[in-house]
């Protein structure tokens, strides 16, 4: 199954309790053997469900924010990845700012789109080459809240010092081309589809926690 340029999907979030508690709709920009990328543009709504979950608040983060904003997200991910490499701009006149490697379960298609779980920890890649880690601190917190286990922890910690080598030695996979990319004009934010609760998952064990699996 594959997806055409300009189609709209559904990314949905899903907890390690295989509970869903976010979605929002995404533009295909490409989708090949190697790579999926999708638009998230400015101003798409978010989906939630009600209940309590493992935050801060018990919702999820974005809850408060309720659409997406700024000039909206290009997110570059590859089959198998524990993250997407997102891309972000800023200013008025749309000037590139950075690339976020945003920490994730690896995508797993649906019939409606893709599912992943957002893993908290984040790199942000300057321009220059320099970087951070982002959110180390909190994953202590998300297991003290059980949304994480410790061992998962440890995992998402792994990989974030793995990517950091990555990027101190110079090797960065994703195309540079994406940075300078726009989208096409009539990619207008659209709204969840009624439904999008129902549709299952194809993948119960990610790459995040497969020692629950062994």
């Amino acid at each position: 199954m594959s997806w055409a340029r300009g189609q709209v999907i559904v990314r949905r979030e899903v907890l390690n309790d295989g509970r869903l508690w976010m979605a929002s709709t995404v533009r295909v920009v490409e989708d090949t053997p190697d790579q999926l990328v999708t638009y998230l543009p400015s101003g798409t709504p978010f989906a939630f469900l009600d209940g309590t979950f493992p935050s801060d608040t018990g919702h999820h983060p974005w809850e408060e924010q309720g659409r997406w904003g700024g000039h909206g997200t290009l997110m570059v991910q590859r089959p198998g990845d524990d993250y997407a490499v997102w891309h972000f701009w800023s200013n008025p006149e749309r000037s590139f700012a950075c690339w976020y490697i945003n920490l994730q379960e690896a995508f797993r298609r649906t019939a409606i789109g893709y599912d992943t779980q957002d893993l908290e920890l984040d790199l942000v890649v300057r321009d220059d080459g320099s970087w951070q880690m982002k959110d180390r601190e909190l994953l202590d917190r998300r297991i003290a809240q059980g949304r994480f286990t410790a061992a998962q922890s440890r995992q998402v910690i792994a990989l974030g010092e793995r990517l950091g080598a990555e990027l101190d030695a110079g090797r960065r996979w994703w195309d540079h081309r994406w940075a300078t990319w726009a989208p096409d004009p009539s990619w207008w934010p659209t709204t969840v589809p009624d439904g999008w609760v129902e549709v299952p998952t194809h993948a119960p064990c990610a790459a995040a926690r497969r020692e629950a699996c062994s």
